[in-house]
């Protein structure tokens, strides 16, 4: 219980101006667990801790939306490279597999980790579920229907809670990987990938660095849209539903077609290729980045790993002739064209490694105050009459 003439606590009155609100609201604060009271000994009222009401305000804005300042400890974009919970991708890349890079986004420990468990009723069902696509469809079609009704078959998926959440990641990503049509074969989460997207020899290592590579990359739109589910406390099948409709569009997850689709006529005329893009006046699939100035590392990491492939000529001369460097796409789209990927592999490999970063951010948000994103709409609209 507070002493009343502790500095360290403010009256509901003072909170209010502080906050910019009506007494009502920082109630309101408190019954939705953004703020916690304390009586005071010796008076009528509650308390609040001083530090907890600034964190509060340093989130909020002058308007009823509240549009929130976004922590997280998971990756860090600066000076055109790329680390996760302070380790560079260009080593964890080179020395850990795509589980154990899970389980660092997910906790924070960098230690060996087992593959991720597929168990058998699961597979099942998300195979059931996948099979309902028409034919023709795409894996990252077949994967947005199996998500939502290995939803609806978890009893227990409204537990939100860290060991829970991860536990369901695991055993999601596992199942996803063994239910997609192709071969099944042991192994870590890239062997058991590798048939799925190519009928070429597998080359695991290759395909475990793009998925580490592409695990997680800040706040990008498809992260956004599962952390305003988490803030909504969406079970986690619904935050990687929503991750995986933003990320559907042309802007995100499907500029790695765009980007295989353009180094499949260049390495037919890449004079008409390239031709063909500028004339359209879209920017060139592959090139650039809003982020990154100079390089992008996920591309250079690959690219690396790629030298020695044939298509690597090609990419060569395209990057000496357009104004800009090349991306993760044109790398992910340069994998797929060197070893036979199916030409809808890049956006499959992308989802199933993003569903390892929506799992992080999803654990983040749900240990903040929920609901805390509100933007506050601009009407222009008729004049009310």
């Amino acid at each position: 219980m507070a002493q009343q003439s502790d500095e360290n606590y403010l009256t509901t009155a003072e909170v209010a101006r502080r906050l910019k609100v009506k007494p009502e609201t920082v109630y309101a604060y408190v019954s939705r667990g953004q703020l916690t009271s304390v009586r005071a000994r010796g008076r009528r009222g509650s308390l609040f801790d001083a530090a907890q009401v600034e964190r509060l305000a340093g989130r909020s804005v002058d308007h009823p939306g509240a549009i929130e300042r976004i922590e997280t400890h998971l990756s860090l974009l600066r000076d055109d490279e790329l680390y996760y919970c302070g380790h560079s991708v260009r080593d964890l890349v080179t020395g850990q597999t795509f589980e154990s890079v899970a389980e660092l986004l997910w906790t924070g420990d960098l230690a060996p980790s087992e593959p991720f468990a597929a168990p058998p009723e699961l597979v099942e069902l998300a195979r059931k579920a996948m099979a309902v696509a028409p034919p023709g469809a795409r894996m990252a079609d077949q994967l947005r229907i199996a998500v939502a009704v290995l939803g609806a078959a978890d009893p227990l998926r409204f537990d939100l809670t860290p060991d829970s959440i991860v536990t369901t990641s695991r055993q999601l990503l596992g199942a996803l990987v063994t239910a997609l049509p192709g071969q099944t074969v042991d192994g870590g989460f890239a062997a058991r990938l590798w048939p799925k997207l190519s009928a070429r020899p597998a080359r695991p290592h290759l395909l475990n660095s793009a998925l580490v590579l592409l695990a997680d990359h800040g706040l990008a739109a498809s992260t956004i849209a599962a952390r305003v589910a988490a803030s909504a406390r969406a079970n986690l099948y619904s935050v990687v539903s929503a991750g995986l409709g933003a990320l559907d569009g042309q802007y995100h997850g499907a500029a790695t077609t765009l980007a295989y689709q353009f180094l499949g006529r260049a390495l037919e005329d890449p004079v008409k290729a390239l031709s063909d893009e500028l004339r359209s006046g879209n920017s060139v699939p592959g090139f650039g980045h809003r982020i990154y100035q100079r390089r992008d590392p996920r591309a250079e990491v690959l690219f690396g790993l790629l030298a020695g492939e044939p298509v690597m000529d090609r990419v060569h001369d395209l990057t000496a002739k357009v104004n800009g460097f090349p991306n993760s796409d044109l790398a992910l789209a340069t994998l797929m064209q060197a070893y036979g990927f199916h030409r809808d592999a890049g956006e499959a490999l992308f989802a199933l490694a993003r569903i390892v970063g929506w799992t992080a951010h999803a654990l983040e948000e749900y240990a903040e105050p929920g609901l805390r994103f509100r933007a506050l709409g601009n009407y222009t609209g008729p004049e009310v009459t």
